[in-house]
């Protein structure tokens, strides 16, 4: 096709002109779930503790004053990804301020995972940022009407990143991470909560899923810190590549299951590596310590210094890191991420990339509207 040569910015640029050329039901919206990778700052407005909160300094010090809540020193992968796609800023659900989301809405929260159990009354898990979701179906079928809402919900690409928050705040406390666990049934129940998430989506009508496989958290610096010998967690590199692989023959089941569905899957497991291992292919210097945190790699995950630990590290240079702070990138990798995820090839991100997604008018049978109904 010609369209996959035109250059990414082109390709913006005609996704924009192409969502003002109706009214504001006919744009093509971006709907974000997950954890800290995509949280904008709905944890700013829930009850929780500083340690699932990023709205103090230095966060957002290349680009946001005053912290949005960010988990990063600016922009995220979704708000690159809406960029791309001619989008504004997806607004935060939380924020009282926001109230018109027909571009679409950003439910992440800091600390979430597919588990209920997952860090359980500090965040927003992933149940609960589906209710919001169908919530928001609802306001959407009083102010637009059905047809307008279907085509809406349709089109829509629906945007994840979770599973990490899983398997770093496990169940129990013994030598394996997931007692009394294994490592199947606990990432089966993983995977299974997901599952139920896409396919609530696809009930009120979403046909496009994009998701990124969960990083090698095995060798992060807040791991490596807190493990003796400041030595890497094996076992988590196991899991994660459980977890990835089932999650990948799960989306090829769900294509053959539900009708109309497709998805985008980012190997940023593979992208986190590289990076780490050879930080300056990618343009970075240091690529398995934080630039903002303190104890061996930044490790210590205190930046900003309101979560008991006072006194932290910034450095120089934040663009000479990949690690923001002991558990995030910064902001020049989530544009790389959001620019591989956007436009990559089958190497990277498969079976389709999330330009093709915006692309792809989503559609939703009549036969599938009556039997909701």
């Amino acid at each position: 096709m010609i369209i996959a040569k035109i250059p990414l910015l082109l390709v913006s640029i005609l996704l924009l002109l192409k969502g003002h050329s109706g009214s504001s039901s006919e744009r093509i919206a971006l709907f974000i779930f997950g954890d800290s990778l995509y949280d904008p700052g709905n944890n700013n407005y829930i009850n929780t503790t500083p340690e699932f909160q990023a709205n103090f300094w230095p966060y957002g010090i290349s680009y946001f004053d005053p912290p949005s809540g960010r988990f990063s020193d600016g922009r995220l992968i979704p708000d690159f990804i809406a960029e791309y796609a001619g989008l504004p800023i997806i607004p935060t659900y939380l924020d009282p301020r926001n109230s018109e989301f027909v571009f679409g809405a950003n439910f992440a929260s800091g600390g979430a995972g597919a588990l209920v159990e997952s860090h359980a009354g500090f965040v927003v898990h992933l149940k609960t940022q589906l209710q919001y979701f169908g919530d928001l179906e609802k306001h959407f079928r009083q102010n637009l009407g059905d047809s307008k809402t279907d085509k809406l919900l349709s089109n829509a690409v629906y945007l994840f990143s979770c599973g990490g928050n899983d398997y770093l705040a496990p169940v129990g406390n013994n030598d394996s991470i997931l007692y009394p666990y294994t490592h199947e049934q606990y990432i089966r129940m993983v995977i299974g909560n997901l599952t139920n998430v896409f396919k609530g989506i696809h009930e009120k009508g979403g046909r496009k899923i994009a998701i990124t496989t969960v990083a090698p958290l095995t060798c992060w610096p807040s791991i490596r810190a807190g493990r003796p010998g400041n030595t890497c967690n094996g076992e988590l590199d196991i899991i994660t590549s459980m977890h990835n692989q089932q999650l990948s023959k799960k989306l090829v089941e769900l294509e053959k299951e539900l009708e109309g569905f497709m998805y985008s899957l980012f190997d940023i497991n593979t992208e986190v590596g590289n990076r780490m291992k050879n930080p300056s292919k990618y343009g970075f210097k240091i690529g398995d310590s934080a630039c903002c945190g303190s104890g061996p790699f930044g490790g210590i995950y205190s930046c900003g210094g309101k979560r008991g630990v006072t006194e932290f590290d910034l450095c120089d240079n934040i663009s000479d890191y990949f690690f923001f702070d002991s558990n995030h990138n910064n902001e020049a990798a989530a544009r790389q991420f959001a620019e591989l995820f956007w436009d990559g090839d089958s190497t990277v991100t498969a079976p389709y990339n999330l330009k093709t997604l915006f692309l792809h008018q989503g559609k939703r049978s009549p036969a599938y509207r009556k039997e909701e109904l």
